[in-house]
């Protein structure tokens, strides 16, 4: 990425804002426990702790002054990366981190009047400086937070989705994939890819795919499940399809698809017989088993 970088087009920029971060520097230490104080007392960043907020903001303080140095974002949409990675997990929320930026705004604000107040001149070049570089601090940090936000959520999603649509080993080289709920093409990417896996990872022989909850599906979807049955034909496991529903079947014939193509079962437990049979299992009722007689008791002792 190119660097970002405010130009000084008439040499004004350049001197109003040395005297400023050279001031800020100095006082550093002032300025900087004002701002955490007054974030603790808005009940900011509540899900750190005070050490935790005092070492992020005064690293947040040194970006800044940064910027305000060099006219480049590239410093602190470093440090933004690492701190929206760092607290965003801990719950974190959006508000807070805009909150403090305005926080610290302020108390920088502050500062710049008490020291140069007395001077109309020299105020407006530091504030004009100022502004033009704050109003760069805030879109970055907002931006890496928000970025951060959304990586966790679709990483969520991923999860979830995963969950919905487990792969289960029965047995030896037997998986059953029960799948519950709408189908989208995204969902039958993702469902196609943990078959799959699970195939290679239990070394499958045999698939039970049941859709009794499924309620219907699309074209585009329907070619996908007859993709993810060749697929795993490929590996050398065969699918049994349980659960087909009227209007699923209907898909697929519209389809184009020969349900003749596929193996079938009416209903989950009917694929299972259909599994066991195909890797060679079979079923033996046994009788319970008998209690043993009661032993005859022992003849009694001649009086």
């Amino acid at each position: 990425m190119a660097q970002q970088r405010i130009v000084d087009t008439d040499g004004s920029w350049r001197a109003a804002i040395h005297g400023l971060v050279t001031h800020l520097r100095r006082e550093r230490h002032r300025i900087h426990a004002e701002w955490v104080q007054r974030i603790i007392e808005n009940g900011l960043l509540s899900p750190m702790t005070d050490t935790e907020i005092h070492r992020e903001s005064l690293m947040l303080y040194d970006s800044c002054l940064d910027v305000l140095e060099t006219g480049s974002v590239e410093t602190l949409r470093a440090y933004a990366q690492g701190f929206s990675e760092r607290v965003v997990p801990r719950g974190v929320e959006a508000y807070d981190v805009l909150s403090i930026l305005h926080l610290l705004r302020d108390v920088l604000a502050r500062e710049l009047f008490d020291k140069y107040g007395s001077e109309a001149t020299m105020l407006k070049q530091v504030l004009d400086a100022y502004e033009r570089v704050a109003n760069r601090i805030v879109p970055t940090l907002g931006a890496s937070f928000i970025e951060e936000r959304e990586r966790i959520i679709r990483g969520h999603e991923e999860a979830i989705r995963e969950l919905s649509t487990p792969v289960l080993p029965v047995r030896e080289r037997l998986l059953i994939l029960p799948i519950i709920g709408m189908i989208d093409p995204q969902r039958a990417h993702q469902l196609t890819d943990q078959l799959l896996r699970g195939i290679r990872a239990h070394r499958a022989k045999v698939v039970v795919m049941d859709i009794t909850g499924v309620p219907t599906i699309d074209a585009s979807v329907a070619d996908h499940l007859i993709r993810t049955v060749e697929a795993a034909r490929l590996l050398g496991a065969t699918v049994i399809v349980t659960g087909l529903s009227s209007a699923i079947s209907h898909t697929l014939v519209s389809a184009g698809v020969s349900l003749g193509t596929m193996r079938t079962v009416g209903d989950l437990q009917g694929g299972i017989e259909e599994a066991e049979r195909l890797l060679g299992y079979k079923v033996v009722m046994t009788a319970h088993a008998q209690p043993p007689a009661p032993e005859p008791e022992p003849p009694s002792a001649p009086e």
